[in-house]
């Protein structure tokens, strides 16, 4: 395709994975921990939600691995849960506004919030112009730049299954395993929209 710069759309897909192993994966966890050991209830329950939302990434990175053209809407669908997810819960957004915004525990976890909205963002654009390649991974020369990362993802776990486990690990496996994940990710999403949020609405309480 003419007037893209391939070598500038690939090194912008890994900046993406980077951030996103800072502000998805690294600064939750950092936060949960953190706020499960203040007893901060507000941001440990946010971010035990967020986990439970965002695994829906983990999913779509597995079936890009697998090579999997279901991950191109899954990625969109993953970007606008974890969005959603960060503000959605009245209950949660009013006991964090009472929180001191000096204090370090609530002011990091202000600076991840935002943060994380703007990654979603950009990621959900991203995504949504990536949907061109849900009729294959070679519609076109840009679509396998985004299986890149995942697949290298899917080598160094297959190369870890191998030493400990002698397993192989393979794009079939990367894709059912992808699938078995999305179908129980799905099954869970459909329970808690047919069933708790007509009840709860946007209060999280417990859950």
């Amino acid at each position: 395709m003419m007037g893209i710069d391939l070598n500038l759309l690939q090194r912008l897909i890994w900046a993406e994975y980077r951030a996103a192993i800072v502000l998805v994966v690294g600064l939750p966890l950092v936060l949960l921990i953190w706020s499960t050991v203040r007893g901060e209830g507000a941001i440990a329950r946010l971010l035990n939600l967020y986990w439970k939302v965002a695994s829906l990434l983990a999913i779509t990175v597995l079936l890009m691995a697998g090579l999997e053209p279901m991950a191109f809407p899954v990625a969109v669908a993953a970007h606008l849960l974890i969005l959603s997810s960060l503000w959605f819960w009245e209950d949660i957004n009013d006991e964090l506004a009472d929180l001191p915004p000096w204090r370090a525990l609530p002011l990091t976890t202000r600076i991840w919030r935002w943060s994380m909205t703007v990654l979603s963002l950009a990621g959900g654009v991203a995504s949504v112009a990536s949907l061109g390649c849900m009729s294959g991974f070679q519609v076109n020369e840009l679509c396998p730049l985004w299986q890149h990362a995942p697949g290298i993802f899917g080598n160094f776990i297959g190369t870890g299954l191998n030493f400990l486990f002698g397993t192989p690990w393979t794009t079939a496996v990367a894709r059912f395993v992808g699938w078995l994940g999305l179908v129980t990710y799905a099954g869970f999403f459909l329970q808690w929209l047919l069933v708790r949020w007509p009840r709860f609405g946007r209060v999280a309480g417990g859950f």
